[in-house]
């Protein structure tokens, strides 16, 4: 009886902090759908700032460019992210541990600092080459950003390769490159489509690295969500932040599926 007396100021204190954190989520979903311009006073059901939403040219324009971006990026950082978690893999030991430090510096490193740094790079190289901030540099700097986390999904995976399996598939004739697609690359595959994933959470998500690097002629979604939070402030905003929130949910949901449906299959595996 008194552990669960001892246990009750806990989950009260548990719960406070779980309706802070998505109180102003659950309101800004509810008015997204409301029929008037108030974000106060509740005074119908309609569909009327969906609807407005998806006739902006604007958004729809941001929305295409967010969509290629994350996707693109996604792409092009989980193949590289792979292919550097492997060569990671085989360095020695004194090595791979200065190494990963290294990549998990840009995870822990201000969003501002990226974004800026990354910015008077692409103004620099583009004053020598010729070019200018817009849909290639804002690719490139979500490529940057997004590999560290495909590597550090991969890894785990790595470790978890059994060498032989290579050795025994050179040794049934299979090359090097036959034994990597047949044997490395599907049993690290649940790391590489996590980190794919991930990947394009990331990019949809971001809002301050785009900002620097995107120039003045491509905007992503985030981008124009706080445009619109600039001037007069209707519940079109709403409407976008809730489409994003729940895209991103899913995202996440289908994530941590997919993490628990690999953790029991390892469990099952027979030692």
């Amino acid at each position: 009886m008194r552990d669960k007396k001892s246990r009750v100021p806990g989950r009260i204190f548990l719960a406070l902090i779980y309706i802070f954190l998505y109180a102003p989520i659950i309101v800004l979903l509810i008015f997204s759908f409301n029929s008037t311009n108030s974000r106060t006073v509740w005074s119908g059901f309609s569909l009327r700032w969906y609807e407005k939403l998806f006739n902006d040219d604007m958004v729809i324009n941001a929305l295409y460019t967010t969509i290629s971006v994350s996707i693109l990026a996604a792409i092009i950082a989980t193949v590289f992210g792979t292919f550097a978690a492997i060569g990671i893999f085989n360095l020695r030991r004194r090595w791979q541990s200065p190494v990963l430090t290294l990549n998990n510096i840009p995870l822990m490193n201000a969003d501002i600092v990226t974004g800026v740094s990354l910015c008077l790079l692409f103004v620099a190289s583009g004053t020598i080459l010729g070019f200018g901030l817009g849909f290639i540099t804002l690719l490139l700097a979500h490529i940057s950003f997004n590999v560290p986390y495909v590597i550090l999904s991969v890894m785990p995976k790595l470790k978890q390769l059994d060498n032989n399996l290579v050795d025994a598939a050179q040794d049934l004739g299979c090359t090097w490159l036959q034994a990597f697609f047949k044997v490395v690359v599907p049993e690290i595959k649940p790391g590489i489509v996590n980190g794919a994933l991930i990947a394009f959470t990331m990019s949809i998500d971001d809002f301050i690295i785009s900002y620097f690097t995107a120039g003045s002629g491509t905007q992503t979604l985030s981008m124009v969500i706080f445009s619109m939070t600039r001037k007069r402030v209707t519940p079109e905003i709403n409407a976008v932040s809730s489409l994003m929130f729940v895209f991103v949910l899913i995202l996440l949901i289908i994530i941590n599926i997919r993490s628990s449906v690999q953790d029991k299959k390892l469990r099952a595996k027979p030692a």
